[in-house]
């Protein structure tokens, strides 16, 4: 009897599959080209990564190598199993490191909170179902404010020169309450000083604000904010590079305003 294709499934043409492999390739070596350059990044801006990288590589290996070897005597499990945590410790330090090292050379730059929120709640490496609109408040001086809705409610987000941030969001806010009916509103400031929030605790901190929405209500919260008929303010896209003239971001702001 022939075979027939599962229903709904396409079959691809001989073309089709060496292209699918090519692209699966190609994704492939960009991965490990990031990895790299990450790895060559973090190796120079960080003297004690290096030190730690080796360091859990060859502790992972002892223990990995030794535990099994005590218990059964054998090498069939005690190499494999050495392998495996030799790399699991040098990736968990790289991690760690490239993490800390990105939240340093991000940190005080206007669009650092913006690029925390879009990464770590957008791409879901924060767990819920999180709506985020970026500077829906803005001056000219990159002072932003940033809305986010989820299980705890209407989150406002600032950025910038704490007085001038804190006026920006206390505008917000009122503007929002018009809306938001009996929707918790919290607002936060990022930023090192007293009542602020460090930029590498952002996410952290939305996901402790208690639950007060069930799902299906975050979708009616968006909506109803909808209505407020923001637009977006032309900020940079993620933190400022270093080296880039704040003068100049700050006349391209106005000319779009």
């Amino acid at each position: 009897m022939a075979k027939t294709a599962a229903p709904g499934r396409v079959k691809l043409t001989r073309e089709q599959k060496k292209q699918a492999r090519l692209e699966r390739r190609q994704q492939r070596r960009e991965t490990w080209r990031n990895m790299l350059e990450a790895f060559r990044m973090t190796a120079a801006e960080d003297r004690s990564f290096l030190p730690l990288f080796v360091a859990a590589i060859v502790l992972g290996a002892a223990v990995g190598f030794a535990v099994p070897y005590l218990i059964d005597g054998s090498l069939l499990y005690s190499i494999p199993i050495a392998v495996i945590l030799a790399a699991v410790g040098g990736m968990i330090v790289f991690s760690r490191s490239a993490n800390r090292m990105t939240f340093a050379k991000a940190d005080g730059t206007p669009g650092a909170a913006a690029w925390v929120l879009s990464n770590r709640l957008k791409s879901n490496q924060i767990r819920g179902d999180w709506r985020v609109s970026e500077a829906v408040a803005a001056t000219a001086q990159l002072d932003a404010v940033h809305r986010v809705i989820g299980f705890p409610g209407i989150v406002l987000v600032g950025e910038g020169n704490g007085p001038r941030v804190r006026s920006l969001l206390a505008q917000e806010k009122k503007k929002v309450s018009r809306v938001a009916g009996d929707v918790p509103i919290y607002d936060i400031v990022v930023g090192n000083d007293e009542g602020e929030v460090p930029l590498r605790k952002l996410a952290t901190h939305l996901q402790k604000l208690p639950k007060n929405l069930a799902k299906a209500e975050i979708g009616n919260v968006e909506r109803r904010l909808a209505a407020l008929g923001n637009r977006r303010a032309p900020l940079p896209q993620g933190p400022m590079p270093a080296g880039a003239k704040m003068r100049n971001v700050q006349r391209a702001v106005r000319r779009r305003s």
